[in-house]
């Protein structure tokens, strides 16, 4: 695993342009593309650019898609991740296949139901071609938030996870960071000054509690970041 690299542009729009050109190079000449992608309101202008602009460069049915995490609401509530997914690109594509996580079903359930899911498709190498990521103000990634218990995860590509009491929805269901470490390429999209002060705690000081500092894919971590979450 080499070691992550950032990689800052002008603005929002800038970030979501590359990670756009990244996915499309990733992707091409492929004979199966797999990739999770990520919840929250930053990657919605990512999937909007593949919806249109880029549409025509990735061969849409040869791509099956999953989700890093989800909340535990039906998939047409508000702050369901797949939701967004939909309505900003699924919809709007022919992919293959997706495989959304049933967390409707509550933490426990779904997260027994998406580790299954994985590891009858672990003995692929990679297990995701890209993982698409976000980072929390508070460092979290996915929804691995400061404080998880990564112990708890051992053996498993997908678990239970607790947002905590001032989350909109507390319930989730996430990859583990395994997971994301069998996975060819993991891509942060970070945005925003209220970014600023954690990136330079995951990249400058090291943030060993913080999740965003402990991811690794196996080949490649890209940052995409713009100049005001850079600072």
């Amino acid at each position: 695993m080499d070691a992550p690299v950032i990689r800052v542009l002008e603005s929002p729009d800038g970030v979501a342009r590359e990670a756009a050109r990244e996915i499309v190079a990733l992707a091409r000449g492929s004979a199966r593309f797999r990739i999770a992608l990520a919840g929250g309101s930053t990657p919605r202008a990512l999937y909007r650019l593949l919806a249109t602009e880029f549409r025509d460069q990735v061969d849409w049915p040869r791509v099956e898609v999953f989700f890093g995490d989800e909340r535990c609401v039906p998939p047409d509530h508000e702050q369901s991740n797949y939701r967004i997914a939909a309505e900003s690109l699924l919809s709007r594509v022919p992919a293959g296949k997706v495989h959304r996580i049933e967390a409707e079903a509550g933490p426990v359930v779904a997260a027994d139901r998406y580790d299954a899911l994985l590891k009858s498709l672990a003995p692929s190498d990679p297990l995701f071609d890209v993982v698409l990521l976000g980072m929390g103000a508070d460092g979290h990634t996915l929804s691995l938030f400061p404080g998880f218990d990564r112990g708890g995860h051992a053996g498993r590509l997908a678990a239970a996870a607790d947002a905590g009491p001032r989350a909109a929805v507390r319930e989730r269901v996430t990859l583990t960071l395994d997971a994301v470490a069998r996975s060819r390429v993991a891509i942060f999209l970070v945005t925003g000054s209220d970014k600023a002060a954690t990136l330079r705690r995951v990249h400058e000081d090291g943030g060993p509690t913080l999740p965003a500092s402990m991811v690794r894919a196996r080949d490649r971590t890209l940052w995409l970041v713009d100049a005001a979450a850079r600072g």
